[in-house]
């Protein structure tokens, strides 16, 4: 695993929970946020590239990857405490300006909130098969995800049997299979019960109707998305994605029709393992034609 993941590691305290970060590289700072059920480990190549140029940052989620796992009991696992926990962490670190995000999956929508939070503070975006925004018209919620966030069959088999982390893996990348030895990578930090309650409640947490937990939220995030319109913005997009399909890439492209887009017909969720040959370069240049100005 040092071979693949060879960064050192830092933690933050949040309260009694220790959330862990890579940060590696001096210059503009650009923070990476993954989404479930992955950890860090899923930017190393994009983070050992840009890491000569800029300040690569990159949290584990509390329940995720190296950050502690932790009971309910300890820890709200809510999407607005993932914000307030990525807040925390860039004031820790004094990151509050010039900011390049890099979001994927839940990323996008942790990334986008606290993005709505600060809008001054943001720079550039990167987006890779995520959302900041409720379901596009006319997408079904995926039955598999209905299974894990709704029933308590879906609860036992991620929990008891990893099968949400196991099964992204085995899905998520389709020009480009993962290994066996890639996949447990991308399972090693659930390796039991106790370790996989994150991946239950980011399914669980999904916010579908008015009434969920985060519904709200999202609504308002979305409706801000306009203030962005002219922030330099690159999309890396797989098509054959399990759930940010197509109608996903639409919405994205609807509301920021400046974006520069790339769209890739025969990868999937796990876009930075399914082309990293081109993606990897293709944000590398976007960054440097889009050179900052000091705030």
């Amino acid at each position: 695993m040092s071979r693949e993941y060879p960064f050192e590691s830092h933690f933050l305290e949040l309260g009694r929970l220790k959330y862990h970060y890579l940060d590696e590289g001096q210059g503009e700072p650009v923070v990476m946020l993954h989404g479930n059920p992955s950890w860090s480990f899923y930017y190393r190549h994009l983070a050992k590239e840009l890491r000569a140029d800029y300040r690569v940052v990159v949290p584990d989620h509390i329940g995720c990857g190296l950050s502690d796992k932790v009971a309910d009991s300890l820890y709200s696992f809510t999407f607005e405490q993932r914000v307030d926990d990525l807040e925390a962490l860039l004031d820790h670190l004094d990151i509050k300006s010039n900011i390049t995000l890099v979001v994927h999956d839940w990323g996008g929508m942790i990334g986008m909130t606290y993005a709505s939070r600060y809008p001054e503070r943001i720079a550039r975006l990167v987006v890779l098969n995520s959302a900041a925004f409720h379901l596009p018209d006319g997408k079904k919620f995926p039955l598999a995800l209905k299974i894990c966030r709704e029933t308590q069959l879906g609860a036992f088999l991620v929990q008891g049997f990893n099968m949400f982390a196991r099964g992204a893996a085995f899905v998520g990348c389709k020009r480009n299979p993962m290994s066996t030895e890639l996949r447990k990578a991308y399972c090693s930090p659930y390796d039991n019960w106790q370790h996989r309650i994150a991946t239950l409640r980011f399914v669980q947490n999904i916010p579908l109707q008015p009434e969920d937990s985060g519904y709200d939220l999202v609504s308002e995030v979305a409706a801000g998305l306009h203030r962005f319109v002219d922030v330099p913005m690159c999309i890396c997009w797989g098509e054959k994605d399990f759930v940010f399909d197509r109608s996903f890439l639409a919405e994205w492209r609807r509301r920021f029709p400046k974006a520069e887009v790339h769209s890739f017909a025969d990868c999937g969720h796990y876009i930075l393992e399914d082309a990293k040959d081109e993606v990897i370069p293709i944000i590398g240049k976007f960054l440097s034609d889009h050179p900052l100005k000091a705030k």
